[in-house]
């Protein structure tokens, strides 16, 4: 059963990349379609522009409060999703928390600021949510933003950033209520503050139904990722 999971997982996952790289090299293409254009001039201004404007995403913060909620879902999902390498290797070796026994208390520290960083998320995509729904900002109930397209597709983008940050929450939590109960491979990991505080919800559900739900989000987790890394390009 373990290596029908492994060989199912290692489908997934490649399935995904060579989606993922299809596409890119597609962007690629398009991108050479245009004609050659000599841009060397003020390299370092350039530079300067790609680092505030692109990675950086200034224009973000010519509203503060939009631009500090940007940064948190920005750097946020990013920096979240370096457990993306923990789960793609503990999904084609069969482990469970591969890094755990390696980093130790790092390990309690690295996951700590991964779901402090997931509840930032969380509430910052809740915020545009209402902002775009509820409160109906102009800006963005106006124009090509209040219509079509474009209106469902930041819909889909938040909800897929809600949906991966509760799961992350919830296969933590469940996976301490398992360590609690001593049931096995959950023993190595550690109890984490901002899904400890979800425990209560699960702790007195069955080893059976909490390894159900800790899989299913495990599974649910990184099927969505690899949705939403195809989705976004």
């Amino acid at each position: 059963m373990q290596l029908l999971q492994q060989l199912l997982f290692a489908a997934l996952t490649i399935t995904g990349f060579y989606l993922f790289a299809k596409k890119l090299l597609e962007i690629r293409r398009n991108i050479l379609l245009g004609k050659p254009l000599d841009i060397h001039d003020n390299k370092q201004a350039r530079l300067q522009n790609l680092i505030l404007n692109a990675f950086g995403q200034k224009k973000m913060f010519n509203n503060p409060l939009v631009g500090v909620l940007h940064f948190f879902v920005y750097v946020g999902f990013i920096i979240i999703n370096i457990e993306l390498l923990e789960i793609i290797i503990d999904g084609l070796t069969g482990h469970h928390r591969i890094f755990s026994p390696i980093l130790g208390g790092l390990y309690t520290f690295f996951i700590n600021s991964f779901e402090f960083l997931a509840v930032s998320v969380l509430i910052a995509v809740i915020i545009f949510l209402a902002r775009r729904h509820v409160v109906k900002v102009k800006r963005l109930n106006s124009g090509e933003l209040s219509q079509g397209w474009p209106r469902k597709d930041a819909t889909i983008i938040l909800m897929f950033e809600v949906v991966l940050m509760s799961l992350f929450l919830i296969m933590n939590a469940t996976d301490a209520c398992l360590q609690d109960l001593g049931a096995e491979h959950y023993s190595a990991s550690g109890s984490f503050f901002f899904s400890g505080l979800l425990k209560p919800l699960f702790s007195t559900l069955p080893s059976t139904a909490l390894i159900f739900i800790e899989r299913t989000c495990w599974w649910a987790h990184i099927i969505g990722i690899y949705l939403f890394m195809n989705y976004l390009p």
